[in-house]
């Protein structure tokens, strides 16, 4: 009854189509057919050109995460597994919506909201290294792919550092590990698409040499 109640929590949340709802509210807008059809807060500038607008579904979506994770922490305020679990939920359902079709965002503000709690250390981490290459390579999906990918790895090669900071504190290394594991592979998984193509225009390796050349 633990598992579904804490899965039901993060799903619920998780399935609010934030930038849908307020596209179509402000601007009557479908985002799932608008830009790169992605619903979610880089698409909800993109095809507004709306800081105000962007940071709005970055905000709400990262609450999702957030509340997934508080509210189950309500219920079982000692369990790891359980808002572990609720966030997890809350990252698919934003990523697949069940609202939309199964379209969604690409998890990351979600992901980021949740582990605020769970991890305190671990969005500070993602951070530094995303705005590092971000800085190099000046792309946000090639940024948003590296620091996941570099957290995964320092995740695992610490993990019993992170397990002592994880609140509350993980049973054991493997739940820790595989839920890891479990939200970096939605994650990524919602990265392949915009990664291929921005891999196939491979001006993306010349960024930084030219950005050298110039200095």
């Amino acid at each position: 009854m633990e598992y579904l109640l804490s899965s039901l929590i993060g799903y619920l949340f998780g399935s609010l189509p934030t930038a849908y709802l307020l596209l179509k509210k402000v601007r009557n807008l479908d985002i799932t057919v608008q830009g790169s059809g992605n619903v979610g807060a880089m698409n909800a500038f993109d095809v507004t050109k709306s800081k105000i607008l962007g940071a709005i579904v970055l905000l709400i979506d990262a609450l999702k995460g957030l509340l997934s994770v508080y509210l189950s922490l309500l219920f079982f305020p000692l369990d790891f597994i359980y808002p572990a679990l609720a966030l997890l939920f809350a990252v698919f359902s934003h990523c697949y919506n069940p609202w939309l079709k199964l379209k969604g965002g690409r998890g990351l503000a979600t992901a980021t909201g949740g582990t605020a709690l769970l991890f305190p250390v671990i969005p500070i981490v993602w951070c530094i290294i995303w705005l590092i290459i971000f800085f190099m390579k000046r792309d946000i999906i090639f940024a948003n792919v590296w620091a996941s990918g570099a957290t995964v790895v320092i995740i695992f090669s610490t993990a019993e550092t992170v397990l002592k900071y994880s609140f509350p504190q993980a049973e054991s290394i493997s739940s820790l590990l595989l839920f890891s594991a479990g939200l970096m592979t939605i994650i990524f998984i919602r990265h392949i698409d915009p990664l291929i193509e921005l891999l196939n225009n491979k001006k993306i390796f010349l960024k930084g040499k030219d950005e050298q050349k110039t200095n």
